[in-house]
């Protein structure tokens, strides 16, 4: 099977590119390092084709989540052919924001206005900047992971580790002015009392409370309440990251099944199914702050962005989306508890159906991943320790890969019961976290 084109140019895109490509997500080094494809040359539905022309039925991160009705989605790409054809750019507005703002409110009653990014990173940085405008306060406190900007990589600036229980360990705040030293508090997910102790110590400080509604865990009983009425009497905007929650649970943002009503959310990643969207929106009071800071951007007013999430939307409205993701999620991690018990390995299995992970918990679990994803990409699959179910995804076709992950799995076993993983052949073992790439 040569993989030589894809991981070719990945080796000459590190000479190019620092960190070999624009997103830390999509480093062939978190997967299969030297071997993983690594680019594309088309996709479609829950497929995907590298560059040798290789099919593969892709069983991982499906766009790092962005394209949850599926790859080139017909429905999406039809509304955006029809932006492209009105013209994308021009010197009045797309009147498609203003439909999009007005469908948003619908979807989330108790949110009033709503702005708009491309990008999940700048549309959180947006959000805080928001907050911080409407209550006159620097200091955030935050749970989650929220981007790449300066206001949330501060947070390492105090302490170096402080970002590592927020999904992604060793980020480094080179470049982040330390003057912004202490303005980002974490408190750990789920940790009432620890939320409690900074809320009582900064609260009279605040500019807001960010943070995930939920990640890899559902929220314990009275955690997300216990915030919302402390944030509520302290005047302490409340501000929802739903950047990857999203649209995967319910045909907007996930605190609509939660029950728990921000001051501010966000959604992007999925917003317009693989092409750049983000929405800012809440309620009046806050949102108005927006005008008395300068938030502004040519690119934020394409009708592309709009276009596709209206469609995006009204799709998953229309053909109750979310249910068939949360199908689909709960067959893949119900796979996963059974070849664990089935094959006898130590398997923690955590997110919410349609954005499950797994882990092999047992000694040389890396280097066993990592095989895993070889063996997995030979039998003509995009394997690796995350799943994000789309609407193209199928039970048939889940099926399949986990029939692959089954024979995958007895093959390997018993090297990991001898504790001979090493004697099978393979490449570098795959990071598990961020790394300087030479």
């Amino acid at each position: 099977m040569n993989l030589n084109t894809g991981a070719e140019l990945w080796n000459k895109a590190k000479k190019l590119i620092p960190g070999g490509g624009q997103l830390l997500s999509k480093r062939a080094e978190l997967f299969l390092p030297d071997r993983w494809p690594a680019y594309y040359s088309r996709a479609k539905g829950s497929e995907v084709w590298d560059l040798d022309g290789k099919r593969y039925l892709d069983m991982s991160i499906s766009g790092v989540g962005a394209c949850t009705l599926g790859h080139a989605d017909p429905d999406v790409d039809e509304a955006v052919t029809g932006a492209i054809r009105a013209g994308n750019m021009s010197t009045l507005n797309a009147p498609e924001e203003v439909e999009l703002a007005e469908l948003l409110c619908e979807i989330h009653p108790w949110a009033e206005m709503a702005r708009f990014a491309r990008t999940g990173g700048e549309a959180m940085a947006v959000a805080v900047r928001i907050a911080r405008a409407a209550t006159g306060k620097d200091r955030i406190l935050f749970c989650g992971y929220h981007g790449w900007h300066d206001w949330y990589l501060s947070a390492n600036l105090a302490e170096s580790t402080a970002l590592d229980g927020q999904l992604l360990p060793g980020l480094e705040p080179k470049g982040v002015p330390r003057g912004l030293r202490d303005t980002a508090v974490p408190f750990p997910y789920n940790d009432l009392d620890g939320f409690e102790s900074l809320f009582n110590k900064h609260s009279r400080e605040l500019a807001a409370v960010v943070m995930e509604p939920v990640r890899n865990y559902w929220p314990k009983k009275g955690f997300l309440e216990t915030i919302r009425r402390k944030t509520r009497e302290s005047g302490v905007p409340l501000v929802f990251d739903e950047v990857t929650s999203g649209l995967r649970m319910a045909p907007g943002g996930i605190h609509l099944k939660l029950g728990v009503e921000p001051d501010v959310a966000v959604l992007a990643k999925s917003l317009g199914n693989g092409y750049p969207m983000a929405a800012i929106f809440g309620k009046a009071g806050v949102m108005q702050a927006a005008q008395t800071s300068f938030i502004s951007s040519t690119f934020w007013t394409d009708r592309i962005g709009p276009a596709a999430a209206l469609a995006t939307l009204n799709k998953h409205r229309r053909l109750n989306v979310s249910a068939h993701l949360v199908e689909i999620g709960n067959q893949v991690q119900a796979g996963w508890r059974g070849l664990a018990e089935k094959h006898g390995l130590p398997v923690d299995v955590s997110g919410i159906p349609p954005l499950g992970h797994w882990e092999i918990k047992a000694p040389g679990s890396p280097l066993l991943h990592t095989i895993i994803t070889e063996r997995m990409l030979h039998r003509g699959f995009l394997s690796s320790k995350a799943f994000y179910a789309t609407y193209a995804h199928t039970r048939e076709q889940v099926s399949a890969y986990l029939g692959a992950l089954d024979q995958t799995l007895g093959e390997l076993v018993p090297y990991v019961r001898d504790n001979r993983l090493e004697q099978l052949p393979h490449g570098p073992v795959a990071h598990s976290s961020f790394k300087r790439l030479n």
